[in-house]
Formats: C-alpha cells, structure tokens, sequence
C-alpha cells in the first residue's frame, strides 16, 4: 500500500496542493509499483518543448505526437494511467486532457479542465472556446458542447443545458474522477486487489459516500479478507452517524462469512 500513502501525502498538501501530473501519476503508481514518476514529468516537459500557443500545443499533442482516443478499447485500465497514456499515446477524455492541461501549464498556455457530466473538456481560462481531447482537441462552441453532452449521456430536451454544466474542475475533482474511472473498470473486471487501492486511494480526498466505503469493505471480502472488511467498516460507525445503519449491515454481512 505504499502508493496509496504517497498518494494520500499528496492530497494532504495545502495551498498549492498537488500538481495534476503529481496526482495523476500518483494513482498510476498503484497499478505500476515500479512506476518512475520523474521520466513521465520528463516527457510532459518534452512535449512542451516548442509550443507558444493553444494552437501549437494542440498541433503538438495530437498530430506531431500522435495522442488520440481509444475508441477500440475505451475501457481498458491503462487508459487512466497517466504513464500508460504517454506511452501508448491512446486515452479516454480525461487522461488526454490532463496531457493537454499539464503541457499547457509547461509552456505558459494556461488551460483548465472542465467537468462537463459524460465527457471531460478543457478550456483556455477566461473564454467560451471548449476542446475536445477525446476527438483530436476539436474546438466546441457551446452548441457543440450540448451535442456532446446529450449524446454521451443521452439526457433529452427535458434535461437543461448550460455553462452551470461547464465549470471548472480543480484538481481534487479531476483525480476523483481518474479514479472513479478506475473504480468503475476493475470492478467490471472482478480486480478486486486492484478495486482495493483505488478505493483506498478514493478515501484520501473530498466527497467519500457510504457506497464507497462499502465497495471497499467488500473489495477486502472478495479477497478473502471478511475481517478486515468488517473491522474497516466499524471502524468509521462513529465518524459517519449518518450512515451508521449502512456500515454496520455490510459490517455484519461480512462478519456472517466467517461462521
């Protein structure tokens, strides 16, 4: 678990906080122990090399470079793992966008992210100019955006949009997100080792639901670990009252495979 408490050194940083790339690589570090995080800073450098402009930067990224999505297998892990990212130059919209943020940040192209429901976005700070990573950093205009948003989540007319749908993302909502991404694959995949970190990574920053302590808890019981799942869960009855009937169901659930 060394790289679940490295990642929860990093969320503890006040003001700043954690660069993007700190945290990202952080939670790749999960999936890849041996993970060199200064060669991926490195090449985040690199890729800034030469770029002055949003433009240029996006000239860079997606044809010089060759970044792009992966529409072929759009849930393999490896696509929210930063490194994996920029070696295999294929990601899903937040982890090319993170790419895109960091080389901005790099070579003074100030870019933000943009947590639109359905599909991540950055944004040149202070305009209405919208990209799409995903799509080879396609500009949106907001009539563009709705599209987006209605085909990637398939809300109807009655559903409202607008820029309350557009805000900024700090950092702490784009590593939650990265590994809510992550959250979502390797339970599809019965991961459960793998579930574990992620979660555990999860703890460490704003906004932790019950649902998410109870995963985790069951995460340790699909390991065999039934103890260890019911002691977590008990162990937070008292720091969340609110959901205390939630925990201790799932706590005595887990106990009930030790009989």
């Amino acid at each position: 678990m060394e790289a679940v408490e490295r990642f929860s050194e990093l969320a503890r940083q006040r003001k700043p906080g954690p660069s993007l790339a700190a945290g990202a690589l952080a939670i790749a570090a999960g999936a890849d122990p041996e993970l060199d995080v200064d060669r991926w800073l490195a090449e985040l450098d690199r890729l800034a090399e030469g770029v002055d402009s949003l433009e240029s930067l996006l000239r860079k990224v997606f044809v010089d470079e060759g970044f792009a999505g992966d529409t072929e297998d759009y849930y393999d892990p490896r696509n929210s793992l930063l490194h994996e990212v920029l070696i295999r130059r294929r990601g899903i919209p937040i982890t090319l966008s993170v790419v895109c943020i960091e080389v901005g940040r790099r070579a003074g192209v100030p870019l933000e992210g943009v947590g639109m429901p359905g599909h991540f976005l950055v944004r040149p700070y202070g305009t209405d100019r919208y990209i799409d990573a995903f799509a080879g950093g396609t500009e949106l205009d907001l009539a563009g955006c709705e599209a987006l948003f209605r085909s990637s989540t398939g809300a109807g007319r009655d559903v409202s949009f607008g820029r309350h749908l557009l805000t900024t993302a700090p950092v702490p909502a784009i590593l939650t997100r990265i590994l809510q991404n992550l959250r979502a694959v390797y339970r599809s995949r019965t991961q459960f080792a793998d579930l574990e970190w992620v979660l555990r990574m999860r703890l460490a920053l704003p906004g932790v639901g019950a649902a998410e302590l109870v995963e985790l808890g069951q995460a340790m019981g699909r390991q065999g670990r039934f103890l260890d799942g019911a002691r977590f869960l008990e162990a937070r009855l008292g720091e969340r009252p609110q959901d205390a009937e939630t925990l201790d169901l799932a706590a005595r659930t887990l106990r009930a495979n030790l009989n």
